[in-house]
């Protein structure tokens, strides 16, 4: 089984990010996958906890997870936290970030790769949400596909589109483009 913790602030879109990768795991059909939200008195701007579990088998565990494989970070600012514990040792860190803020962030722990995806500028340049506070899920949310080798592009822009409240094709492209970035720097660090 391959654990997600997902980390990110009300308003970006968290939840929604980890239903969208169980649904388009789901529609490729070779895996099982359950999201599950944590919810609470949230606010926008509060942080937001996700969870994702992927496994060949079925998935009976319905709790939180307390160590995950990996963690997806749709809101650096969260770093300032307890946001990698429990993360296993050798884990994997997709974190919204530019490729320069990634050594000052990867600093913060030993035994742990850290993977960088400029979600916000690609949401700001696609004009998704506000300027000050545009969601960077569906970004993340291709990223971490591509990252994680959890699906095909196709189907997880088809469930981009269909969870998306609005302007259906920018965060498509969004996913689309943060996937290829993606895949692009596993190539370099090979």
């Amino acid at each position: 089984m391959f654990e997600i913790r997902f980390h990110g602030r009300g308003g970006q879109g968290t939840v929604l990010a980890a239903k969208i990768l169980a649904d388009a795991i789901l529609r490729q059909g070779d895996k099982q996958c359950l999201a599950i939200p944590e919810f609470g008195v949230e606010r926008r701007g509060a942080p937001v906890t996700a969870y994702a579990r992927i496994s060949d088998q079925p998935i009976v565990a319905r709790t939180r997870i307390y160590e995950p494989d990996a963690l997806v970070v749709l809101d650096p600012t969260l770093y300032a936290s307890d946001i990698l514990q429990g993360l296993k040792p050798g884990g994997t860190v997709l974190t919204n970030a530019e490729a320069e803020d990634l050594p000052r962030l990867a600093a913060r722990a030993t035994n742990m790769r850290f993977i960088a995806v400029p979600a916000l500028r690609i949401a700001r340049e696609l004009k998704l949400g506000s300027a000050a506070s545009p969601p960077v899920n569906t970004a993340m949310c291709g990223a971490a596909a591509a990252v994680f080798n959890l699906c095909a592009l196709e189907p997880l822009l088809d469930c981009v589109r269909e969870a998306v409240p609005g302007k259906f094709e920018e965060n498509a492209e969004a996913a689309r483009r943060a996937y290829v970035l993606a895949q692009e720097t596993l190539r370099a660090a090979s």
